[in-house]
């Protein structure tokens, strides 16, 4: 057999054999709490859709008037001829929105944070980042070329220790503001104290907290009160409380220039359609005139909480929609995932790699669009799978 045949045939064999095997499912629906999944309807509780807003009346209108009169691609990079007056308009509404000087897109999450922190760090430079940190924090403080370090989860004493051990003139800490898997918020008031106290800057991650959490949905950076000084890298995401896609990186004019000139990931792709661009300043305004959604998704997360805990699920310390059952062995969490999905709800199993070992769990996330009977419901077929199991 061909080597290179040999190694990938050899590789989904153990990822099968450890029942860490991946498998697409196929919508056949819109986005929504209601979806039909590979021929079955079912309820979901696994999409990041946490406001409701993917397949919002307001939110289609606005992405199909902006394509009737933008087309369908941006044509080229920002940097050419792809970055439209939609694209300017929501980037200095992001900024407005979350307080910030100015704001720049990327086509995707992975590609902000690969972009910022591999134009702000270099060789020479340290860069820290809690443990628990989503896998493209990761790989760009590892593709950085600076001392990359990652401290114990939420371990203020720990990340003080390696900041005082460090010698870098330049120090970036990099944490998630809501960790994606636990669902719990990382201590951003004592990260930036520490930065402070070393001379660093914070970077923060906020996929998961911008647009659900905040009075406005500022997300966690409005949560613990952070101004630009306090919190200089803000990067936030489209895809999830927004319901479109795309990210980008709010700081001072002086960062968002260094990243025009700097970012590979920004200069050498493609910008994000025009008509996305559109659909998401829509969704702003959404996040921002409806704070029902977001109090209606506390009352969702309290009410699972409460019911989860009366139950004798185990849960995680987390308070945002995203509420992991913790299962332990995968082989296990996947079968439940499936029966779960023999029921009609669709929760998904996480399994190493993208948790640690013996850690695996069903990650049930919450929306605005739920209701409080389908929380009961879904509750109720909870205790019995994991009864019948």
């Amino acid at each position: 057999m061909n080597p290179f045949n040999h190694f990938l045939q050899s590789r989904l064999n153990d990822r099968r054999e450890k029942q860490l095997y991946r498998q697409r499912s196929i919508l056949e629906s819109p986005q929504s709490v209601h979806l039909q999944v590979n021929g079955k309807k079912c309820i979901s509780f696994c999409s990041n859709d946490y406001l409701g807003l993917a397949n919002h009346p307001k939110v289609i209108e606005s992405f199909q008037s902006a394509a009737k009169r933008w087309g369908v691609g941006s044509g080229a990079s920002h940097l050419v001829s792809g970055h439209s007056s939609e694209h300017h308009a929501l980037e200095e509404e992001l900024a407005a929105f979350t307080g910030r000087e100015s704001a720049i897109l990327f086509s995707t999450g992975y590609m902000a944070n690969l972009g910022c922190i591999t134009a702000l760090m270099q060789e020479g430079d340290a860069v820290f980042e809690d443990k628990l940190n989503h896998a493209s924090l990761l790989d760009a403080g590892l593709a950085s070329g600076a001392k990359f370090q990652r401290f114990l989860h939420n371990d203020m004493e720990n990340l003080q220790l390696r900041l005082t051990k460090s010698e870098a003139e330049k120090k970036l800490i990099v944490v998630d503001g809501v960790f994606s898997m636990d669902g719990d918020f990382a201590p951003l008031d004592q990260l930036s104290n520490l930065a402070a106290e070393h001379n660093a800057w914070l970077m923060v991650d906020d996929a998961h907290g911008l647009g659900c959490l905040g009075k406005s949905g500022g997300g966690t950076a409005e949560l613990f009160s952070l101004s630009q000084h306090q919190l200089p890298v803000l990067m936030g995401t489209l895809g999830k409380s927004f319901g479109t896609f795309g990210a980008f990186i709010a700081g001072s004019r002086l960062l968002t220039e260094n990243l025009i000139q700097f970012a590979r990931s920004y200069i050498y792709t493609t910008a994000l359609p025009p008509a996305v661009a559109a659909a998401s300043r829509t969704s702003l305004r959404l996040i921002q005139e409806e704070s029902w959604r977001r109090e209606h998704l506390q009352t969702l997360i309290q009410a699972f909480r409460k019911g989860a805990e009366e139950s004798g699920l185990q849960l995680m310390p987390s308070v945002s929609p995203i509420q992991p059952i913790m299962i332990g062995d995968e082989e296990k969490a996947l079968s439940l995932s499936k029966k779960l999905f023999e029921r009609g709800f669709w929760v998904v199993a996480i399994r190493p790699p993208t948790v640690p070992a013996g850690t695996s769990r069903l990650r049930i996330t919450l929306s605005a669009e739920h209701s409080l009977q389908q929380v009961e419901e879904l509750l109720s077929a909870l205790r019995q799978t994991i009864a019948d199991f």
